[in-house]
């Protein structure tokens, strides 16, 4: 079972990503962008332009990256 730590952080990407962006894309705005180191005991979360959700983080063995698309909430047809 896959949980977060109630001590973890959190680090949210504030501009729209490129879902076509995997691990090494993700892990290198968040050096870049962020300023963060990947390595870190945090979650890196990034947005599409209205429905995706990404997270990034790294538990001592590798990367996982967990995806989710909202779409009950995108209501907007630049979204479609």
């Amino acid at each position: 079972m896959f949980h977060l730590d109630a001590d973890l952080k959190v680090y949210l990407h504030r501009e729209a990503v490129d879902f076509r962006k995997s691990i090494n894309g993700l892990a290198t705005l968040v050096e870049q962008s962020m300023g963060r180191d990947p390595f870190a005991r945090a979650v890196y979360a990034f947005r599409n332009r209205c429905d995706g959700i990404k997270l990034l983080l790294y538990d001592r063995t590798g990367f996982w990256l967990l995806m989710n698309q909202l779409h009950s909430y995108c209501t907007s047809f630049a979204c479609r």
